[in-house]
């Protein structure tokens, strides 16, 4: 990330975990834990950006997304930096790429300089219930120890890998895979088969808090910092 991204992140303490991917790739997690005004300090919103989070109704929500601009502010960019496209998938105006995620108490952004996906969720039970709407190949592999943990690992590869392809129609049951991995490996991969396209990804992920997140890309890994 540019120098200036780095010194900003200096001043920025409420900053959960920084993760530097690659010397071109930087996550950065937020643990919301301040109001909705604390959160408005300092970010300068755009007229679009008060009018989407007046309009959500959970409280919440409406941290979550405020965190996300401190996130951005915390990687050197303003508010009138990101933008959507018409499918509601997040842009930078200087061609970076990034990808978003919050869930309950946590946010985080991946900024790149290729494509990438993120995804946080709580480890919850009912994923149990749930999981047969986005596993497939997976349940050759599962058992029951950890499933919980491993199911939500599954869900956040293929919620990132859905980030990262961005096409109408995808499924998370049909058209991705995730390898068998183990929780210690703090990393698997992931096959897109949609078409006649075929993608590979690497796809880390860590656990935090009754929480896990990953992220997917496509660019070689260095070892983590």
């Amino acid at each position: 990330m540019p120098e200036r991204a780095f010194r900003t992140e200096i001043l920025y303490m409420p900053l959960y975990k920084t993760i530097a991917v690659n010397e071109n790739t930087t996550i950065r997690i937020w643990k919301i834990e301040e109001s909705y005004e604390e959160l408005l300090q300092d970010i300068n919103p755009t007229a679009a950006c008060l009018q989407r989070v007046h309009s959500m109704k959970s409280d919440i929500h409406r941290r979550g997304f405020l965190s996300v601009r401190q996130l951005l502010r915390a990687s050197g960019y303003e508010a009138e930096a990101l933008y959507y496209d018409t499918n509601g998938k997040p842009h930078l105006k200087d061609n970076n790429y990034i990808s978003i995620t919050h869930s309950f108490g946590f946010s985080a952004v991946i900024i790149s300089n290729a494509p990438v996906g993120i995804d946080i969720e709580k480890q919850r039970e009912k994923i149990t219930v749930i999981a047969d709407k986005f596993v497939d190949y997976e349940f050759g592999y599962l058992t029951q120890e950890d499933l919980v943990r491993k199911l939500t690992v599954i869900w956040c590869a293929k919620e990132s890998l859905y980030k990262v392809f961005a096409v109408k129609g995808m499924s998370f049951k049909d058209h991705t895979k995730v390898i068998p991995f183990l929780l210690e490996d703090r990393q698997t991969a992931s096959w897109i088969h949609y078409g006649n396209q075929i993608q590979k990804y690497q796809v880390p992920f860590l656990e935090f808090e009754g929480f896990t997140c990953a992220y997917a890309l496509r660019a070689p890994l260095s070892p983590e910092k």
